[in-house]
């Protein structure tokens, strides 16, 4: 399969180009490590505002959806002290840090003739109309609620509920109750996950670190496959280049999660320097955007490659990769050529040549 347009080196640039983005190691003590706001996001569930006898989290504001994350790396820490001191072996840290991205390249503040996110608007303000922000709904309420649900918080005094955006209120669920109605197999994959970690019990070093992966990615997959075709209408509010992006990015999240790769604070924080820094607008001609590096460029052309492939093969090229990716040894030789191609030098002028006019 890798023969078929010397696809192999593409296809891993882009699995990583996908959740992750290097352009220079980042120091772990330095503040940009952590997602923009970071200090200022609620680390407890007590510091939600009650109503009625019930916890209130605004999941449309950028600081209260933030610090759901916030609260799961809180609490999930101590399981996690084999791989690093200062929970930064945590591997729920790729979710905040992709949230932090989403937020500080303006794709939470989708469209821009609504005041929220937007110049004397309300800067945390998530748009119910971004793609972006509808589609991370789906990655921070619902693994906080499966968690919530597996009892991962311990026992509550008061019941959680999410505040509705101000309209499409019908594409969302609220609480516990409510999403287990809608969407039982999604909430279920989510408490799988936090309740493997709950089994470890009062030794959590009997954690296994790609256990745990495959738990995480198969829930954050999951949560992926679920909401893009329902926010498909939501592309419509992107230019042409960032609706492709966003889509090459959905599909390309399946190939990096069959390799679990570990998403804890350093390796999130490196990869993650390879996304695009601003939103892709008309005019934008991958790989030749001037303000983005090459390393940037490189991975957008790898990650459209990557989906056209998938596309043009009806999903075979997925399939054969995952099938390559179902053993630990299968994993780990995926993970050293996602780190040792992202390394690499930019790609030949004849690899440009074949791939641009397909995308």
């Amino acid at each position: 399969m890798c023969a078929i347009l010397d696809m192999c080196a593409p296809l891993s640039v882009l699995l990583a180009a996908i959740a992750l983005q290097p352009a220079a190691v980042v120091s772990l003590t330095h503040k940009d490590a952590f997602p923009p706001l970071w200090h200022l996001a609620p680390g407890d569930i007590k510091d939600y505002s009650m109503k009625d006898n019930k916890i209130i989290i605004d999941a449309w504001n950028y600081e209260e959806r933030l610090g759901m994350y916030k609260i799961m790396l809180n609490h999930s820490s101590k399981y996690f002290t084999a791989f690093g001191s200062n929970n930064v072996g945590n591997i729920l840290w790729g979710l905040p840090l992709q949230h932090g991205w989403q937020y500080h390249t303006g794709r939470l503040a989708l469209p821009p003739n609504t005041t929220c996110g937007h110049g004397s608007g309300d800067h945390l303000c998530i748009s119910v109309q971004s793609w972006w922000g509808c589609m991370n709904y789906y990655l921070a309420i619902i693994p906080f609620l499966g968690a919530l649900e597996a009892g991962f918080f311990g026992q509550l005094k008061y019941p959680v509920e999410i505040l509705p955006p101000e309209e499409q209120k019908e594409d969302f669920c609220y609480s516990v109750s409510d999403c287990h109605s809608q969407i039982p197999k999604l909430m279920d994959e989510w408490k799988a996950y936090f309740e493997y970690l709950l089994s470890a019990g009062q030794t959590p070093a009997s954690i296994k670190l790609d256990d745990a992966l495959n738990y995480l990615w198969k829930a954050h997959v999951a949560s992926i496959d679920y909401a893009l075709p329902k926010f498909k209408n939501r592309l419509k509010y992107l230019s042409g280049p960032e609706s492709n992006f966003g889509k090459n990015w959905a599909n390309g999240v399946e190939f990096i999660a069959a390799t679990h790769f570990p998403t804890d604070l350093r390796n999130t924080s490196e990869y993650q320097a390879f996304l695009p820094p601003r939103l892709l607008v008309e005019g934008d001609a991958i790989p030749f955007i001037g303000d983005f590096s090459p390393e940037q460029n490189k991975v957008l052309l790898s990650l459209c490659v990557l989906h056209k492939t998938n596309e043009f093969t009806g999903g075979a090229f997925l399939a054969f990769w995952r099938m390559a990716m179902s053993t630990e040894e299968g994993r780990a030789a995926g993970r050293s050529l996602i780190r040792l191609l992202i390394s690499s030098g930019n790609m030949t002028p004849d690899a440009v040549g074949i791939y641009k006019g397909l995308c």
